[in-house]
């Protein structure tokens, strides 16, 4: 009796210690999928912005060789300095990133060990209670105590059951071994590249100095004039013009913000703790910290996104009805074109810049608002004007 009581408890146990362990597995490969696909876009982009630097430098060495005015090389340096901020920024967010991810693997690992040292002590707890009723009783006691061919049947099958249960438990230990193995090798190879990507970020940090440097050398260099020519040549850079006649096509019949009009205003900079430098007609030029969100105004639809090819920043545009509003100079875009989007919602993030009187680093957006009437003059000021 009481090793027929040792075989349904025995039973119970391990059938329902079996049901979690293949859930984890999945949720587990599922969180991994994500993971390694997210940090391959990750380093796709960063080798984007490397690749960028190194054509930037190549550009700058030409110049340098060829003698050229103070102007265009004061040019190409801001465009490097502009260059690696954004490689530098990108950088630093897979350092933090990888930081994060070697916290959820120490975490798993724990997890999994503890898992396993359970795993451990209820086998072996199984395995000390089997030989205490074998040396009381044992298998051929135990059938020869039927009553029947039926129960025979049934108690055969009971100590089959409990040798698979018994070899599954097993088979778990194993796999919990196995797991731990694989999840100590990854967080040592995201060490190894935490280590890799923080010597890459302090290389970037120190030619940033030396770029800054040289700039401010070459912008000693420049004339009165010359200053005031590469201040507007940038200015020109970050003008939408163009591309706006292009997408009020878009707008046609847009219904998504339509309540907006040239007189909408009281309403929150784009940017998150931002301020105005300046306004200059339907431009306005707003500084903010690094990593500050970008934000839309008023609800409406994206119409564009797109990645400057002068500076590489991406510029977004959202129609509220038949008008347009711009956000230029981005370092990463969290919307894409065709999704409606809310007053206030985040579509990405503010990018560096180089102040060209300071030739310092900066973050700044550089917001455009247009009317559905191009002959019609907007002014970025009211939107913001409080009432």
């Amino acid at each position: 009796m009481r090793l027929a009581k040792f075989y349904i408890s025995l039973l119970v146990m391990m059938l329902l210690g079996a049901v979690s362990t293949p859930l984890m597995a999945q949720k587990k490969e599922q969180l991994s999928a994500q993971e390694k696909a997210r940090i391959e876009e990750q380093r796709r982009i960063i080798e984007e912005l490397e690749e960028q630097v190194k054509q930037d430098e190549k550009r700058l060495n030409e110049i340098k060789k060829d003698k050229s005015t103070a102007l265009r090389r004061v040019n190409s340096i801001t465009n490097q300095i502009n260059s690696r901020n954004t490689l530098l920024n990108r950088t630093e967010k897979e350092i933090n990133s990888i930081e994060k991810n070697i916290e959820n693997n120490n975490r798993m690992i724990s997890l999994t060990s503890q898992k396993l040292t359970d795993e451990r002590e209820k086998y072996a707890e199984m395995v000390r209670e089997a030989y205490r009723n074998h040396r009381q009783n044992n298998y051929i006691t135990y059938i020869l105590a039927s009553k029947s061919f039926s129960d025979i049947s049934r108690r055969i099958a009971n100590i089959r059951a409990v040798a698979e249960l018994r070899a599954e438990r097993m088979h778990r230990i194993d796999s919990l071994n196995n797991s731990l193995s694989e999840q100590q090798l990854t967080l040592s190879e995201r060490k190894h590249s935490l280590d890799s990507v923080q010597r890459k970020a302090e290389a970037q940090k120190l030619k940033l100095q030396s770029d800054v440097k040289a700039a401010k050398q070459a912008m000693n260099q420049l004339s009165t004039k010359e200053r005031a020519a590469l201040k507007e040549k940038m200015e020109s850079e970050e003008r939408l013009d163009a591309a706006i006649n292009e997408l009020r096509k878009l707008t046609k019949g847009n219904t998504e913000g339509a309540s907006f009009s040239r007189t909408t205003s009281n309403l929150n900079l784009p940017v998150d703790g931002g301020k105005v430098r300046r306004y200059k007609g339907n431009m306005a030029e707003i500084v903010g910290a690094k990593g500050a969100s970008v934000r839309t105004i008023y609800d409406g639809k994206v119409v564009e996104v797109k990645r400057n090819r002068i500076n590489g920043k991406y510029d977004v545009f959202v129609a509220h009805g038949e008008y347009i509003t711009s956000y230029a100079n981005m370092d990463e875009v969290s919307v894409e074109k065709g999704q409606k989007v809310a007053k206030n919602s985040r579509i990405g993030e503010v990018g560096s810049s180089v102040n060209v009187t300071t030739m310092e680093s900066e973050y700044k957006l550089v917001f455009g608002i247009y009317s559905p009437n191009p002959k019609e003059t907007m002014r970025a000021a009211d939107c913001f004007k409080k009432k």
